[in-house]
């Protein structure tokens, strides 16, 4: 009996956590590519990148976001994922008189980078940093403005859901400017952070998965020191899962983890469930994505 393919994606970097408060934490172009490679080579096949600044903080900017991307393209095969929600802090803050928010131009920019996908976060939401709370507003009219360009770049949408309504409402509406089948990722346990954010329970996964567009193909990213509960519950309901230092940078008792570990312990769990982790031929052709 043939295994299900199940994709593993590689979250490295993320737009919040600081070298300074993780040693393993890659935040170069090159460092990043380095260990993008090393996960691939462990069973990875995708990437979901997030672009710093030299001095770490966050950007958008599509010349950083393009010069990490070929970088790591020249050392694996690998479907290349870009943020467009970028973070909080560096060029991506906007001071503005109601409080710093988070900056449309360049979340927009980030599009032009060449990315084979692209997260799409509808949300808005006061995100809680080290500086205080930020707001990431995506009004209506920006998250069409957005999905449209994505979509006209040749590039796929990311959904990213962080509650029901990002399902029934978001998805429901601006899904005409994607096609099938469409790529939902469900992000858990960021509700400490992300204002309206969802935890996980098996009752809310279960939930969410009840509201999914047909032919929708769903990954679970599953924040904080213990995901792997929730990320085995995601692959026994035909799920694809996420890990990485973005998500979950400590593991249970502390210590700082590393992604090349989370996805070797990962694939581990993929194969005791009966799977095996897709290559980048087949990610692309479940996500329908050019080969």
């Amino acid at each position: 009996m043939s295994r299900r393919p199940v994709i593993v994606t590689i979250a490295p970097t993320g737009g919040f956590l600081t070298s300074a408060q993780h040693p393993n934490l890659p935040t170069t172009p090159a460092a990043i590519a380095e260990d993008v490679a090393r996960c691939v080579e462990a069973g990875a096949s995708m990437a979901a990148l997030h672009a710093r600044l030299p001095d770490g903080g966050a950007t958008c900017d599509p010349e950083v976001y393009r010069t990490i991307n070929n970088l790591v393209r020249e050392r694996c095969d690998v479907i290349v994922n870009n943020s467009t929600g970028g973070g909080i802090t560096g060029a991506m803050r906007r001071e503005t008189p109601y409080g710093p928010v988070v900056d449309h131009d360049l979340r927009l920019a980030a599009v032009g980078s060449g990315a084979d996908t692209y997260t799409l976060d509808t949300l808005t939401a006061h995100v809680e940093g080290p500086e205080g709370e930020v707001l990431m507003s995506t009004p209506r009219r920006f998250a069409r403005t957005l999905v449209e360009a994505v979509t006209s770049a040749g590039a796929k949408p990311e959904w990213e859901v962080f509650h029901h309504a990002n399902l029934l409402v978001d998805l429901a509406e601006l899904g005409s400017y994607d096609c099938e089948p469409y790529l939902v990722n469900l992000v858990f346990n960021q509700h400490k952070v992300f204002q309206n954010a969802l935890p996980y329970t098996p009752v809310i996964l279960r939930a969410l998965l009840a509201d999914l567009p047909h032919r929708a193909v769903f990954c679970a990213t599953v924040c904080g020191p213990d995901p792997l509960p929730a990320l085995v519950d995601a692959l026994r309901l035909g799920g694809h899962v996420r890990v990485g230092l973005e998500d979950s940078p400590f593991d249970a008792d502390g210590r700082p983890d590393t992604n090349l570990g989370q996805v070797r312990r990962i694939v581990e769990i993929v194969r005791a469930h009966g799977g095996e982790p897709a290559t980048p031929a087949q990610a692309r052709e479940i996500l329908g994505l050019p080969s």
